[in-house]
């Protein structure tokens, strides 16, 4: 009996070890086609839609019908993770349904070419359908990809080691889409709609092609998690959701999570419509002001992985990116269009911030699921479930108040663009301010948090 206690004992040691740089590095990669379709997604898709003519309600239901079905998936394909396992089989699943249906998108009505017409309702079914396929391949890839990480090591500085890591590569998927979107906007002209149809369709392409390549890499340097290794899950049973309704951290953490979503989610998808229309800068400030919100949030994000790590400083520095968000939100709020330079250090803070809320929310997810690692998908699904459907609800209301612009035309101050940039983030950052002063979070006295004080990537 006290060898099998020494050798489960060696086993936990082991498995508690710290990761290594190239296990990080290619699970980090492995939700870039994600990131980069993401980035395009929530910055381009509303203005995409309503410079081809789609009404600001309309594109709102777009963008909602796709929320909706990630949300739904959320729930589905975490309650599937937590049965059967096959983390990497949900995922290449998922990103096969991103890649299909992200071109059918921003390639040009799809539907409408299979019905040989292109009549206002078909339009708006057709994108609709194809916005809800590839939001639930987005959500399976992305929960399969989050759950994974309780499961590769009981590390707490490597797991958020690879949370951040996560994290700096969303950083270097925006800043590639934008920079390909910079250079499409400067090689073809919009002049028409025609034009606009190309110039995404183009972005779509050359998004998939990147996110493809890194998805390779993610599948040969990252080996599949055992969910029913007793080494790295020590509870067999899978747990039940209601274990994790009664724990007050499961509500505090999920309610911090969705309101950092809405905060980088609502910010970005508005962005676009803020810089060009309420500020008046030119189209190129569509692409430069969201590519200098993720170079900061990159940096940061590489600072944060050398850092020593504990509870404490996991609320201090989430308290510290809210307060920053609710600073940077009312200056952009009050910002005239005459000074619409001071836009550009703006979004370097907006940047800082986006980071630090949400490398420490995430972080927040892995210190609620600690070592119950048989629900774990469910935590990160139901999680995403929320964080999903309140995008949604939020951008459809927003843009229900939203004034109709077609091809070519020329609006005057957006006051919709203006309170969804600035305000409206800020008073969701005061709400996770209120959230995080009530968390009561402790840093259990065992060798594998000990870890804590170690480099977080080693």
């Amino acid at each position: 009996m006290a060898d099998a206690k020494d050798v489960g004992v060696m086993a936990e040691a082991q498995v508690a070890q710290p990761l290594g740089r190239w296990p990080v590095l290619s699970y980090g990669v492995g939700h870039m086609l994600n990131d980069i379709t993401s980035a395009c997604w929530f910055t381009y898709l509303l203005l995409f839609l309503q410079q081809i003519g789609l009404a600001p309600r309309d594109a709102a239901v777009v963008m909602l019908s796709g929320q909706v079905a990630d949300g739904l998936m959320t729930i589905l394909a975490g309650e599937m993770i937590d049965r059967f396992g096959c983390f990497k089989l949900w995922h290449i699943g998922g990103s096969v349904l991103v890649g299909v249906s992200f071109s059918s998108v921003f390639g040009g009505c799809l539907l409408c070419t299979i019905l040989g017409t292109d009549s206002y309702l078909v339009r708006t079914v057709g994108y609709s359908f194809f916005a809800a396929v590839f939001n639930i391949g987005w959500a399976a890839t992305q929960v399969s990809h989050m759950s994974m990480v309780n499961c590769m090591t009981m590390n707490p500085t490597s797991r958020v080691a690879l949370a951040s890591c996560r994290n700096a590569f969303t950083m270097v998927a925006n800043l590639g889409l934008y920079a390909i979107a910079l250079a499409i906007f400067g090689v073809i002209k919009a002049k028409e709609c025609s034009d606009i149809v190309l110039q995404y369709r183009w972005i779509a392409y050359l998004s998939i092609f990147i996110g493809c390549c890194f998805l390779v890499v993610f599948h040969i340097g990252t080996k599949e998690p055992n969910l029913k290794s007793e080494s790295n899950c020590k509870k067999k049973v899978r747990i039940c959701w209601g274990y994790w309704f009664k724990k007050t951290l499961y509500y505090q953490v999920a309610l911090l999570y969705m309101l950092a979503r809405l905060i980088t989610n609502v910010s970005q998808s508005l962005i676009a419509f803020y810089v060009t229309k309420d500020l008046r800068m030119n189209e190129y400030s569509k692409a430069i002001i969201p590519a200098i919100i993720f170079c900061c949030s990159f940096v940061v994000s590489v600072v944060l992985q050398e850092i020593k790590w504990n509870s404490r400083r996991l609320k201090s520095l989430l308290t510290f990116g809210a307060i920053l968000w609710v600073i940077s939100g009312v200056a952009v709020f009050v910002l005239p269009s005459q000074m619409n330079n001071l836009m550009y250090p703006l979004a370097m803070v907006i940047g800082a911030a986006n980071a630090l809320v949400m490398v420490t929310t995430v972080g927040l997810e892995s210190a609620l699921v600690g070592e119950d690692l048989n629900g774990c998908a469910f935590v990160y699904g139901s999680l995403s479930f929320l964080d999903k459907i309140s995008c949604g609800i939020a951008l459809f209301v927003l843009e229900s108040y939203e004034d109709t612009i077609s091809c070519g035309e020329t609006r005057g101050l957006n006051t919709v663009s203006r309170y969804g940039t600035g305000l409206i983030p800020s008073c969701f950052a005061v709400l996770s301010l209120v959230v995080t002063s009530t968390l009561r979070l402790q840093d259990a006295a065992t060798p594998a948090t000990a870890a804590l004080e170690a480099p977080l990537l080693v």
